[in-house]
This record gives structure tokens, sequence and C-alpha cells, in this order.
């Protein structure tokens, strides 16, 4: 993928992230459960898998978002209750990405969408967004046992992007 501009949105204290990726006028946006440690330039494994994809699926972009923009490594380390101000920020910067495009958006949360009670409500707000009303949502790879989208990290490499009920799905939740 040709390096244009890296579109980059972290907190003044590094401990959160809404935004990672390379614009583009068509690029993949992927929604995780949340950011870790990378950064441009230096993507870590699932970030570096959500930007393969976007090649392989002919996308000129791609942009990494998450349900929760705090970073942890692992996610047990995930605040036990939401905080207002970092969820507030996450809806704006998706609001404003997506501003009303047809865009393409990969559903990746995985079963960790079940690790703190308020990330399923957090979700159901993103989906509901205006300014994704345009957008498709796929997946890749069957769904789990519990009917979640999988991880980027979790799918077989030459998984395809399939339609996601992303509506339907967080009805469910």
């Amino acid at each position: 993928m040709q390096q244009s501009k890296w579109i980059y949105d972290p907190s003044p204290d590094n401990t959160a992230r809404t935004l990672l990726g390379i614009e583009g006028p068509r690029p993949l946006v992927c929604v995780g459960i949340n950011p870790s440690t990378a950064t441009p330039g230096d993507l870590d494994r699932t970030v570096a898998t959500v930007e393969r994809v976007s090649v392989q699926q002919g996308y000129d972009g791609f942009v990494m978002l998450n349900v929760y923009p705090q970073r942890a490594t692992d996610p047990d380390d995930l605040h036990a209750t939401v905080d207002s101000e970092l969820h507030e920020w996450n809806m704006r910067s998706i609001a404003a990405l997506a501003n009303g495009r047809d865009l393409t958006v990969w559903a990746a949360w995985g079963t960790l969408i079940r690790k703190r009670k308020y990330l399923a409500g957090l979700l159901t707000e993103i989906v509901g967004l205006p300014e994704l009303r345009s957008c498709t949502w796929v997946s890749r790879g069957a769904r789990s046992k519990a009917g979640h989208p999988h991880h980027p990290l979790y799918v077989r490499a030459d998984a395809p992007l399939e339609d996601f009920d992303a509506l339907g799905y967080v009805a469910t939740l």
C-alpha cells in the first residue's frame, strides 16, 4: 500500500487512541475492542493484519477503530467502568471519519465484546450512529459459537469479507 497520509488520533497522554490508519478515498474500516500499542510505522499484529487484508481486498487505505479507545495490551486491564469522556471522544471521532460516506466497516471485536459489561452498549451506540447509515458492515470467517464476529488474528488468512448484519447483531446483545 502506498504510504499516504497517516490518520492517527491518540490522547495527549497516549493512554487512549480513536483512529489509526492510512488515508484513502475508499478505506477498509475495522472495528475492534480496544487499541494496543500500534502507532504509525510501528503496527502491532492486529493492525498489520487489517492493513494486509485491506490491500488484498483492493482498498486504498484502512482505518482501525475500536469500541472503547483505552489502550491496553491485555483486555483484562480495561477500565472496570466506562470513562464517559473517552467514549464521547471516540464517538465524535468515528462520526467525523464516517461522515455519511459509503464505507465498508469490518466487525472484528471477537468474543471480547463480553470482556466488560459496558462494551455491548458502546457498540450499540456506534452501530446506531447516523453517520454510519450508509456503511456496509462485513466480517471475516465463521462467527464464534456465541455469534460474535472474529478478531482479525483468529481468522484464516484467505477468509473473504462477508456481509454482517450489525443492527441485527447488536439487537441480540
